[in-house]
């Protein structure tokens, strides 16, 4: 994440500052396209509790006003229900689909592409 157009923050539970996941904004292109790709994962013991509906809010504010962005895009599996509900609860809208679109465990994985623009 130390490399240029790269930018990570950890997501913290309020009630402990325990770490409770990690947000990535990558391959960020700025220009006329203004635009990045979004990663995020959860520790196990912190899901289904709003932590990453927060910080990725958190993290989207962010994106719009301190990096200037126009648009965050997220690739997900079909089958991350926890994922798609929470790119949906954060007012992501579903752009497309990608068939064999990234390889995950030796194998092409189609997936959904959801993105968030700039207001």
């Amino acid at each position: 994440m130390a490399q240029p157009g790269n930018c990570a923050w950890l997501v913290c539970r309020s009630d402990s500052d325990q770490i409770a996941g990690v947000i990535n904004v990558t391959n960020i292109v700025l220009g006329f396209f203004r635009s990045a790709y979004l990663g995020y994962y959860v520790f196990a013991g912190h899901e289904g509790q709003g932590v990453m509906r927060d910080g990725l809010a958190a993290v989207s504010r962010q994106a719009f006003k301190s990096l200037k962005l126009h648009r965050l895009e997220a690739n997900i599996q079909p089958g991350n229900l926890a994922s798609l509900a929470l790119v949906r609860s954060c007012g992501f809208t579903q752009e497309g689909y990608s068939p064999r679109y990234l390889k995950i465990g030796g194998r092409w994985r189609d997936h959904e592409r959801w993105a968030l623009l700039a207001r």
